[in-house]
């Protein structure tokens, strides 16, 4: 990748997600641990989703308003303190359950901004016909740092514990601003077309301004249908994948019998598959369309879902979760370069948002439901329920929907979608 920005950012996603990984890794296990439920698990992932579903309707707006490098500065700063104050409470033998609910919670409104603006960032700096190998390398930097997070993980738990972690968290998020602060130089807004401007100018006020604009990006996807099967594909995948730390942690020590060692190792499978898929991930989808990869993958990660809590054997499962992280990275890959080759560049924050709310509406309900399936009745059950939501994401992802342009930044493309 030529680009000295795109490097610099694939870098720092790499960084930023090793100690991310490791964070959310040690606080499942750190919380089941205490806890041994899976119902404290769920309300983790359920809490998780408040600041989000209350920053998602505006956030949109914002990345499209903003300098998305300077807003992705400021999210790592922000999350960066929040984990450090609950990293002093951790090594002060102070730290209680709730600290690192809230600490997620907050750390959790921070990714719900940063990951609509850092893709929106490489769709900005990336040239049109290099979309899906700059958002393979981008995946590729996040899913190295989440194998070795995976990796490591059980191990790190077991000799630094929880605090230690949480140290090398805050160090990749100090790491991560330096990197961007590098990406350029100066203020950096996209542009928008003039007939869009000039539909601004006619309106007064910065509360109807925010309604116009939000107007836009839903007249934006109701004149594009295969952009919405798409979305809402990208949303099923992300509430059951966000889901999957409720059951990740007890199928190691309920099923595997394999303790924080095992646990570590599925997830570093998973890495392992998702940062292996990059290699391939631009030729598979050039062969078989976007659309084909996401329903492919997402057919994967249900028949995994399926069959992982009944594989016995740790390296079995192991297998299995190297096989669905596989499929999680092309199945990432393909969706959101989709999505940038699809949408224009000034709209790409608020359209990914009203998925990402969506995604996030989901997770609300499916970690609730799948907390209490796992912890009143079956484990295996939940695991079900989540290949479930997968089987959706696959069988919306290939549904025939009528042929529609190509979206383009051009006033004489964009009339029929704008308010009159």
């Amino acid at each position: 990748m030529g680009h000295r920005g795109l490097r610099l950012i694939f870098i720092a996603n790499m960084i930023s997600m090793l100690g991310s990984g490791l964070n959310a890794s040690a606080v499942i296990w750190h919380i089941f641990q205490q806890t041994r439920s899976e119902m404290n698990l769920a309300y983790l992932v359920v809490l998780q989703t408040v600041p989000a579903m209350l920053l998602l309707p505006f956030s949109g707006v914002v990345i499209d308003r903003e300098d998305r490098r300077r807003m992705v500065m400021m999210l790592d700063v922000l999350r960066g303190t929040v984990i450090a104050c609950v990293t002093v409470l951790v090594f002060t033998h102070k730290v209680k359950l709730w600290h690192l609910y809230l600490m997620n919670m907050l750390v959790a409104a921070g990714f719900w901004m940063f990951w609509p603006t850092i893709t929106a960032l490489i769709q900005e700096l990336t040239p049109d016909s290099e979309i899906v190998h700059s958002n393979t390398f981008l995946m590729a930097g996040v899913q190295g740092g989440w194998l070795i997070a995976g990796a490591i993980v059980g191990f790190l738990y077991n000799h630094i514990g929880l605090g230690g972690i949480l140290l090398i968290d805050v160090l990749s998020y100090v790491a991560s601003f330096l990197l961007y602060f590098g990406v350029r130089k100066g203020k950096h807004i996209v542009e928008r077309p003039e007939h869009v401007l000039a539909h601004l100018e006619g309106i007064g006020g910065a509360v109807s301004r925010y309604v116009h604009e939000l107007q836009e990006g839903f007249q934006y996807l109701r004149a594009r249908p295969s952009v919405v099967l798409l979305g809402i594909s990208w949303s099923l995948f992300l509430g059951a994948m966000l889901t999957q730390g409720v059951v990740t942690a007890p199928l190691s020590d309920r099923i595997l019998h394999a303790g924080a060692i095992g646990y570590g190792r599925l997830n570093g499978a998973w890495g392992i598959g998702a940062f292996l898929s990059a290699l391939f991930a631009a030729k598979f989808i050039f062969k078989f369309t976007a659309r084909a990869t996401v329903a492919m993958a997402m057919a994967a990660l249900a028949l995994g879902m399926f069959v992982a809590p009944f594989s016995g054997m740790e390296w079995i499962a192991v297998g299995f979760f190297l096989i669905m992280g596989t499929a999680r990275g092309l199945g990432g890959i393909s969706i959101t370069s989709s999505m940038m080759e699809s949408v224009p560049k000034y709209m790409m924050g608020r359209v990914q948002n009203t998925f990402f709310f969506v995604g996030t509406l989901l997770q609300l309900v499916l970690g609730t439901l799948v907390g209490i399936v796992a912890y009143r009745y079956s484990l295996t059950g939940a695991f079900g329920i989540i290949g479930i939501v997968y089987v959706t994401a696959s069988v919306l992802a290939v549904i025939p929907v009528a042929p529609v342009p190509t979206p383009v930044e051009s006033k004489e493309a964009e009339p029929a979608e704008l308010p009159s």
